[in-house]
């Protein structure tokens, strides 16, 4: 149980870092980015495979970068379901998920050392 909290606590992190970052990500409390956290998460599970599914003509044509797209409108979809998150603009949007992974891996990074990616179903 613990490696998801200290996940979830790290997402919490990287959101208000990238809030800190980036114009128009905009975040009102931790207390708003533990549940943004969330959010996203379960935007990821249940409707990210569903537009990935619908613009797969696009990302193909675009060689992936249509993917960049699809990330931002993800943020969008959890930001309108967030209280205290928002993004203004979708341009915001599509530049805080990039920001958004690249803080989440250096946060990680810094967390677990060399493990970028710890192993959260075993407990190590």
């Amino acid at each position: 149980m613990t490696p998801y909290l200290i996940h979830w606590l790290m997402a919490s992190v990287a959101l208000m870092l990238t809030a800190y970052l980036v114009p128009g990500f905009q975040i009102d409390s931790f207390a708003s980015a533990l549940i943004a956290a969330i959010v996203i998460g379960l935007v990821n599970v249940f409707i990210w495979p569903v537009l990935m599914v619908l613009t797969l003509p696009l990302t193909v044509l675009t060689f992936g970068l249509f993917l960049l797209v699809v990330n931002g409108l993800a943020l969008k979809i959890a930001a309108a379901f967030t209280p205290g998150f928002n993004i203004v603009g979708f341009m915001p949007a599509v530049i805080g998920s990039i920001v958004l992974t690249f803080i989440g891996w250096l946060v990680r990074f810094a967390v677990f050392g060399g493990h970028v990616v710890p192993d959260i179903y075993s407990g190590n």
